[in-house]
């Protein structure tokens, strides 16, 4: 298709040329799409790696909480059982029962103090162990997740360099059957292009139906269509249409 836009070529050389262009349009669309979901992958495990992250500062902090708090019991008691002795000391000075019962009762809550103290430094070691248990898994978990995204990272940025390559290629070819087109043909085309989520303005009859929108077309507008012997649009979406066998996409796409 040496031809320039000005030259005069055939409506069948026109729909080949678009349908083409579809062809390589259709990939370029598809590269495009894969490469805006590729980094969600990467996305996932980084907020993942960062949850693992904060959940072990977080388990850090409660062990220091942990590690306070039992410190803190240990005082409790080391202030108990100097009331004790000194409760121990003033009993034996009492004057009358009434004293010596009030004394005796401060050394009996001190002692329950003490064993209270004793009873939460144990449930605050007990915690410990098992927040550490939990600490060390997600750790191991972190250490993995940490590997699992550098690997997918790498991978990212093989596949996108690689994307990146095969997309200009395709670009270059795109422009070069732009060239070829009428203005008017491509502004329609590029028109519809822009107006359907799927990208695509020109389509085949599949099943005696429209390969865009699938509505029935009737059996004149496919001889008309099969003719290849002028320009025709889906009533129901606008859509160019062309026969299947107009062009394989193989033959396009290598050339």
């Amino acid at each position: 298709m040496g031809k320039g836009k000005t030259d005069e070529i055939s409506v069948e050389e026109k729909l080949k040329t678009l349908f083409g262009l579809q062809l390589i349009d259709s990939k370029i669309d598809k590269i495009r799409i894969v490469r805006g979901e590729l980094p969600l992958e990467v996305r996932d495990l980084e907020d993942l790696v960062t949850g693992l992250e904060t959940r072990i500062s977080h388990f850090d902090e409660e062990l220091a909480a942990l590690e306070n708090s039992i410190a803190e019991k240990k005082n409790v008691m080391k202030d108990a059982q100097a009331l004790i002795k000194k409760y121990e000391t003033q009993q034996g000075k009492v004057r009358n029962n009434r004293e010596y019962d009030s004394i005796t009762k401060e050394i009996e809550f001190q002692n329950l103090e003490i064993q209270l103290s004793e009873k939460r430094i144990k449930e605050y070691k007990a915690n410990i162990i098992a927040k550490k248990e939990i600490a060390e898994q997600s750790q191991e978990e972190l250490k993995s997740r940490q590997k699992d995204l550098k690997i997918k990272k790498k991978e990212l940025d093989e596949i996108v360099a690689e994307t990146e390559k095969e997309e200009a290629a395709l670009l270059k070819k795109s422009k070069s059957s732009e060239a070829i087109i009428e203005d008017r043909l491509l502004n329609a085309y590029k028109r519809i292009r822009a107006n359907v989520m799927n990208g695509l303005g020109v389509v085949t009859v599949e099943r005696d139906a429209c390969g865009g929108c699938f509505n029935k077309i009737p059996p004149q507008r496919q001889l008309d269509i099969r003719t290849h012997k002028k320009i025709i649009v889906c009533e129901h979406c606008g859509r160019i249409l062309v026969d299947a066998e107009i062009l394989t996409g193989k033959q396009l796409v290598k050339a």
